[in-house]
C-alpha cells in the first residue's frame, strides 16, 4: 500500500497527536494487566463497509510499540461484510489495548468517509461524470479523509488553498469582476488550475469569456445545466455544486457535466461500527 504524497506527509505527526490526546502521562488502567502479558486479538466490522485505513493503524502501534505485531486481512478499498476479521494484533496485551481506541477511531472515520464516497459513486457509476469531495473535512483529519475518498471511488477536488483556485463570489466582488479575478489568477500562479464559481447564466458567460478552466454552476437547475453545455462547447469543464443528494445525483450527472462536488461524502459521514476481541 503506498499513499498519495498528502497523506503521507502528516501521518506520523496525526497519530502522535491522537495517541498524546488519549493517553496523557500514561493508560492508568492497561497498568492493571501485568507488563509480561502477551495478548492476540481480533478486530471485526460489525457492519458492511469499504475499509480504509492500514497506515494510521499501522502507525498507532509502530508509534506505540513496535513489538505490536498488525496482521492485515483485507486492504484499503475492499468491501468487508459484518462480522469479517479486518486485521489481528499480537503483542503485550498493555500495549493492544492502550492502542486500540486510537487505532479504530481512524479506522472506523476513514472506513466511513470512503463507505459514503462508494455509495455516490455507484450511483452515477453508469455516466462519465467524477465526483468531488470538499474542504468541508474533520479539522486535522484533512489530509486523511481526502485519501479515504479516493477509496470509495471519488476524486479530489484542490487539497487546500494552495494548490488550486476557486474564486468565489466574495472574491470576485473584492477583485472587481469576474474577468479581473481570473486574469489575476493567471498571471500570479500560470499552470495552477483557475475554477470560478458563477450563479447564472449571465456569469457562465463572462467565466467562459475570461479564460476560466473550470467553471462551477452554483445550485442551477437542470435546465440551466443542460443550457451551460451547450453554451460552454468543451471551452472550459463544468462542475455543478449544491443541492446534491441520493436523488438529484443521477439526474445532474445525465446532463454531462465533467464533476460533481459534494460536501457530504467527508462532513456527513458516519464511522463503521467496529469491535476488538480478546482471542
Amino acid at each position: 500500500m503506498t499513499l498519495p504524497h498528502y497523506a503521507q506527509q502528516d501521518l506520523a505527526s496525526t497519530v502522535s497527536h491522537a495517541l498524546a490526546e488519549d493517553i496523557g502521562d500514561g493508560d492508568i488502567t492497561a497498568q492493571l494487566i501485568p507488563a509480561t502479558e502477551q495478548a492476540h486479538a481480533r478486530i471485526i466490522t460489525r457492519e458492511p463497509a469499504i475499509i480504509c485505513g492500514q497506515a494510521w493503524v499501522n502507525e498507532v502501534f509502530k508509534q506505540l510499540d513496535p513489538s505490536v505485531t498488525v496482521t492485515w486481512q483485507v486492504n484499503d478499498g475492499d468491501l468487508v461484510l459484518a462480522d469479517q476479521v479486518l486485521f489481528e494484533l499480537s503483542g503485550p496485551a498493555r500495549s493492544l489495548l492502550t492502542g486500540e481506541r486510537t487505532a479504530l477511531n481512524f479506522l472506523q472515520l476513514l472506513s466511513g468517509t470512503a463507505t459514503i464516497c462508494q455509495h455516490y459513486a455507484d450511483i452515477v457509476a453508469d455516466t462519465k461524470v467524477k465526483l468531488l469531495d470538499t474542504r468541508k473535512t474533520i479539522p486535522g483529519l484533512r489530509n486523511a479523509q481526502k485519501y479515504a475518498v479516493t477509496q470509495g471511488g471519488c476524486y479530489n477536488h484542490r487539497i487546500g488553498l494552495y494548490d488550486a483556485f476557486l474564486i468565489k463570489e466574495n472574491h470576485i466582488a473584492a477583485c472587481g469582476g469576474i474577468n479581473n479575478a481570473v486574469s489575476t489568477a493567471k498571471q500570479q500562479a500560470p499552470g495552477k488550475p483557475v475554477e470560478i464559481e458563477v450563479e447564472n447564466i449571465a456569469e457562465l458567460k463572462l467565466a467562459l469569456e475570461a479564460g476560466a478552466d473550470i467553471i462551477m454552476l452554483d445550485n442551477f437547475s437542470l435546465a440551466m445545466m443542460c443550457e451551460s453545455m451547450a453554451l460552454t462547447a468543451g471551452k472550459a469543464k463544468l462542475e455543478a455544486s449544491g443541492n446534491v443528494t441520493d436523488e438529484t445525483l443521477l439526474p445532474i450527472a445525465e446532463t454531462g457535466v465533467d464533476y460533481i462536488s459534494i460536501g457530504g461524502l467527508t462532513k456527513h459521514c458516519r464511522a463503521v461500527d467496529l469491535s476488538m476481541r480478546f482471542v
